[in-house]
């Protein structure tokens, strides 16, 4: 079976274009039935299956990622900062057009990019950005040497979560291996090592700062925590929630040292123009871009055929009302949940974290990666299965006009929500209830 995965891998890696839907899905398949006949087989086997894990990844070691584009403009900021540029000041159409201003690989960087990023200014947070410098320093100007570099941090990313995870599963008493549905996931590697997003990185970051805080070293964690939000950002909606567990007094303290640390990592790219620019970046993804989406492609359904309203406004209208939405969510979890434990921390966040992705217009398919990890401290499952659906939103890149079949996102959505809600019924009794009453 390891033989069999370390070939679908491969093929993932160096034959695969993310036109041939079939093909993709096919792989993907494949993938997730050894997953689970893998754990099933080998669960209590730690050696076997980190090393298992560990072989997965270095299969794409040597591969230009073939499902995102995104690297090249990692590269590009990492290139940038090297030369002692903000790249949160300049987006890549005005380095281009001035000519004093030159880069390794330039030209094949701005290329591979694509022209939505090239016109806009860089939304990835200081943290990540160091991350970029680091590689493209490594690399010495090679592509190839830069994807290498991202590569190596995300796996010893990928293999601090097996550590810090498993020590927090027994923290919990819950049982180690559950890491695994993490580390072999072919979400997790095609998604973090293949495609080179840091999703991974960041969920690194935050389970090592909740294990800290699960062993009451909460001040000790803070650093660690601002690192995770300054480097995706995510891990900022869940700061409310840690005030039923840690209390006025303490959550305070945590609260100004996570500030303190975010500004000082921030320090080095601020500039007056700086936050204009990064809040105008990231404001895009609320308000004008759509992917994948769940409650949100019935909302633009029905005003769109129903009430005449134009795409265009529905999205940005919609992108207003979500955060506020998520904040709000937020609230109620902080006042109503009534457990003060690590665990019923950890479930509130899936719940926010799963409210958030459900409402937004756009879910890539490597933001289910922190849910993923997530999930594995609580008693739900419900995102394993998403993370084998979620490949059925690349059919859209098998179309030459990136169009969406909403009925392939309909199966995904009702499948998952579906599961989610016998999983909800089966944690709080209700399927009992009803036995009991037929």
């Amino acid at each position: 079976m390891v033989l069999a995965n370390l070939l679908l891998y491969t093929v993932f890696a160096y034959d695969l274009e993310r036109e041939d839907f079939l093909k993709l899905l096919a792989l993907y398949a494949g993938l997730f039935i050894l997953l689970y006949k893998i754990i099933q087989f080998e669960k209590w086997n730690f050696k076997f299956l980190l090393v298992t894990g560990i072989l997965f990844r270095l299969v794409f070691l040597i591969a230009i990622p073939n499902l995102s584009q995104d690297f090249y403009r990692f590269i590009w900021d990492g290139e940038l900062i090297n030369q002692g540029i903000n790249p949160y000041l300049y987006t890549p159409n005005q380095i281009i057009e001035k000519s004093t201003i030159i880069i390794a690989n330039s030209q094949e960087l701005y290329d591979g990019m694509g022209s939505l990023s090239a016109k806009h200014y860089s939304n990835y947070p200081p943290i990540n950005q160091l991350i970029f410098s680091i590689s493209s320093f490594l690399g010495m100007g090679s592509i190839l040497g830069s994807v290498i570099w991202m590569r190596v941090i995300i796996i010893l990313s990928d293999i601090g979560t097996v550590y810090f995870g498993r020590r927090l599963l027994q923290n919990l008493n819950q049982s180690p291996h559950l890491i695994f549905w993490y580390f072999l996931n072919p979400l997790i590697i095609i998604e973090l090592t293949g495609n080179l997003h840091f999703e991974g990185v960041m969920f690194f970051l935050f389970i090592w700062a909740v294990h800290l805080i699960s062993k009451g070293k909460y001040l000790l964690a803070a650093p660690i925590y601002a690192a995770s939000i300054m480097l995706k950002l995510v891990p900022i909606l869940f700061l409310p929630l840690f005030l039923p567990l840690l209390g006025f007094k303490k959550s305070t303290f945590f609260y100004v040292a996570i500030t303190v640390c975010s500004i000082l990592f921030l320090i080095p790219f601020y500039s007056s123009e700086f936050a204009t620019h990064y809040v105008q970046t990231v404001r895009l993804w609320f308000s004008n871009f759509e992917f994948n989406a769940g409650f949100y492609n019935l909302v633009k359904t029905v005003a769109v055929e129903h009430y005449e309203q134009k795409p265009w406004e529905v999205v940005k209208d919609y992108g207003d009302i979500v955060p506020l939405l998520t904040i709000l969510i937020a609230f109620l979890l902080m006042v109503f949940r009534d457990k003060k434990s690590t665990q019923s921390i950890l479930l509130s966040m899936l719940v926010l974290l799963s409210s958030y992705y459900f409402l937004s217009s756009t879910v890539h398919p490597w933001y289910i990666v922190f849910l993923v990890g997530l999930s594995l401290f609580t008693n739900y499952r419900f995102t394993l299965l998403w993370s084998g659906l979620v490949v059925l939103s690349y059919y859209a890149y098998s179309q030459p006009d990136f169009k969406e079949n909403l009925w392939l996102l309909a199966i995904e959505y009702i499948l998952v929500l579906g599961f989610l809600g016998y999983e909800i019924m089966k944690n709080h009794n209700i399927l009992a209830v009803i036995r009991k009453n037929n």
